[in-house]
């Protein structure tokens, strides 16, 4: 079910970010942006007027210069227009490269670089008015409406009063020669210019932080997203388990070859069966090296007795083996005695058999610890069953 966005108070989990940048969501800030053209637009007019100026009047003067090899040739008037027009062409291209490089530096400052072709990509939510409408009325649009009244009321007053203090001296202009003119109503565009970019610069400084708040609101998660998340990021605990008991069952299969490398085998004395190996010069404590229940137990069986491998009636101690041993690893620590016992009575079995002792007997019956039994709290016919 989907939650609220009421219930998402949770900030997003760094794979909801990465997700994010991957649909091509980001923090930006317009207002830097605008800071970036205006600004380096005008840094880029007072770097390049000087180099502007000096071309665009050489290239004024060859357009205005006529004689008689011009005359009698006018072919020569399309040369000149060329010349003109690659002379435009190229302080048009210095200007937009200095601006399209501050675009780009400011967007990659306020939200990092996205690459990612899901924003341009035609999506038919976007020409749904409802969704427009919600957008219009969101926290984002009004506080961003709310910043550009104030922006527009700061430069508007900052304007006026900036002209109306200097409107005595523009007037005087008029009465100075022209060269001096223009170069004080340059530097009055100049001063008027660096306060609008002041405001501009101070709202950007605003606008950043703000964005980026706005940004992690939208991307928050609910707690029943974050579990979601964590079970799909960890995989389904059910489905998990059963990989494991089928990657088990299948070890278990491969196991049956080392059976005969093994010194005895315990059985519950038809549904499990585990085969026990222990060298005193290779091994800390005795491992299992195989096991198996119902058809594999048998499978154990057989394989044991072919080779000559005593073969053991213990349930309890194979169930607690089964259950709790991991294959070619240590046995528990809590069944060392109960398998000692089994071992002990294993070496005087197979001396008998060679002739070098008596007959042990019964086989022993080991004490195991009641909570190592996988059958303990059963009903009978439940333990009968296994």
């Amino acid at each position: 079910m989907e939650s609220s966005s009421q219930d998402r108070h949770l900030p997003a989990t760094p794979r909801k970010l990465l997700q994010a940048r991957r649909d091509g969501q980001a923090a930006r800030s317009r207002d830097l942006g605008h800071l970036a053209v205006l600004g380096m637009g005008a840094v880029g007019v007072l770097m390049l007027a000087p180099w502007m100026t000096r071309h665009l009047r050489q290239g004024l003067a060859d357009q205005l210069a006529f004689d008689a090899a011009t005359l009698a040739d006018p072919s020569l008037m399309l040369q000149r227009l060329a010349s003109m027009v690659l002379t435009g062409l190229m302080i048009a291209g210095a200007f937009a490269a200095i601006v399209g490089a501050a675009v780009v530096i400011g967007t990659v400052a306020s939200g990092g670089w996205v690459a990612s072709l899901k924003p341009i990509t035609p999506q038919i939510s976007r020409i749904n008015p409802l969704s427009g409408l919600s957008n219009l009325f969101s926290k984002q649009q009004l506080a961003n409406v709310g910043k550009l009244i104030v922006m527009a009321i700061a430069i508007g007053w900052l304007g006026w009063s900036f002209v109306a203090s200097h409107i005595g001296e523009v007037a005087t202009l008029m009465l100075q020669p022209s060269a001096m003119a223009i170069a004080r109503i340059g530097d009055w565009l100049v001063s008027g210019v660096s306060l609008m970019l002041m405001v501009v610069l101070l709202v950007a400084i605003l606008d950043v932080p703000l964005q980026r708040y706005f940004h992690a609101s939208k991307l928050k998660m609910s707690h029943q997203e974050v579990k979601q998340e964590h079970k799909e990021s960890d995989g389904n605990p059910h489905l998990k388990g059963k990989l494991r008991s089928a990657a088990r069952e299948i070890a278990q299969r491969a196991s049956i070859t080392a059976v005969p490398a093994a010194d005895f085998v315990l059985m519950n004395p038809t549904h499990y069966a585990v085969a026990i190996r222990y060298d005193d010069k290779t091994m800390m404590a005795p491992q299992v090296i195989s096991k198996g229940a119902d058809l594999l137990a048998m499978r154990i069986r057989d394989i044991a007795k072919s080779h000559a491998i005593p073969v053991i009636q213990s349930p309890m101690l194979a169930r607690a083996l089964y259950a709790h041993a991991e294959l070619d690893q240590p046995i528990p620590t809590q069944l060392y005695t109960a398998v000692a016992q089994v071992l002990a009575y294993v070496y005087r079995l197979k001396a008998a058999i060679a002739g070098r002792g008596s007959n042990p007997g019964e086989p022993p019956e080991p004490h195991v610890p009641v909570e190592l039994d996988p059958h303990h709290g059963r009903t009978p016919a439940e333990g009968a069953a296994g």
